[in-house]
């Protein structure tokens, strides 16, 4: 395949830049990144790159893909939460990591191409949902795991409270200058 090895350069860089979960990378592995990014940028699938998709929105670059899903420390029994669907990418990687994905987009043109692809990617354990994301998924709660792909300025307090004790969310928070840190953080006591 065209693609097999850019992947694997791919999966090398990843490791250089200090990704060591084997799930991570046998999950970045096994997704075709090339299906969730428009026809257009095709040949840029497996550069390190985020890549502009419909909305005006983007897929992330996949080291930041795989560093917040390595950030998590998922198990296979997890449930997770993800806000901001997008591509559907960062959902694929999870859903061969844990048990259950549960997404929300806020845009349903999107939603409707990342269902398209994850049925077509034979992907039977994400659950999709349209809304406003920072309002959780309350009725599916406690979640052992919340990724949140977009920036925020504030931990929504709504997905403070559908954590799981013990929970782990990983959020980019944005600061006055538009500087933006991934943060982690545990809910405990």
């Amino acid at each position: 395949m065209k693609f097999e090895a850019r992947k694997i350069r791919l999966i090398m860089d990843l490791r250089k830049k200090g990704i060591t979960s084997t799930n991570v990378l046998s999950a970045i592995e096994k997704v075709p990144r090339e299906k969730f990014i428009p026809i257009t940028f095709i040949d840029q699938a497996y550069e390190n790159s985020a890549l502009p998709i419909e909305e005006g929105q983007t897929i992330s670059q996949p080291f930041i893909v795989a560093f917040m899903t390595q950030a998590l420390s998922l198990e296979r029994k997890s449930k997770v939460l993800e806000i901001g669907t997008g591509s559907g990418y960062q959902s694929a990687v999870l859903s061969y990591i844990c048990r259950r994905v549960f997404t929300i987009e806020r845009f349903d043109s999107l939603l409707k191409i990342a269902q398209s692809k994850f049925f077509i990617s034979n992907i039977h354990n994400i659950v999709t949902r349209h809304g406003d994301g920072y309002l959780g998924w309350p009725e599916q709660a406690p979640f052992d795991r919340i990724i949140v792909t977009a920036a925020s300025k504030s931990v929504p307090e709504e997905l403070v409270k559908q954590l799981a004790e013990g929970g782990i969310m990983v959020i980019p928070l944005e600061d006055s200058q538009k500087n933006q840190k991934i943060y982690l953080i545990k809910k405990v006591g």
